[in-house]
């Protein structure tokens, strides 16, 4: 149970949330950090400064997390608004409060 491990599946957008970025990670602090960073060079989310982390899925099961990671990518971008309002409908930093 200790050793138990936690993925991420988060979406991710910039101040005017027009630009989406949908990511899996096993460490969701360190990720945000990255996203947030100066010195970001994850290319997509710095040219288009996508670090506001607006919707958030825990998994168990690295498979489970990906599998759904590609769902949502193959979502459409009203797909993407929904869950988010579903989760955040004030669109908040959900960072802020880690």
């Amino acid at each position: 149970m200790l050793n138990e491990r936690y993925y991420f599946v988060y979406i991710n957008t910039n101040k005017t949330h027009n630009v989406f970025y949908t990511g899996v990670t096993n460490n969701l602090l360190n990720r945000n950090y990255q996203h947030k960073s100066k010195e970001n060079k994850l290319n997509f989310t710095a040219k288009y400064k996508v670090n506001k982390l607006v919707y958030c899925e825990t998994f168990s099961d690295i498979r489970d997390a990906i599998a759904r990671e590609k769902q949502i990518k193959g979502g459409s971008r009203k797909d993407k608004i929904n869950l988010i309002i579903k989760l955040n409908p004030e669109w908040k930093d959900l960072s802020l409060d880690m």
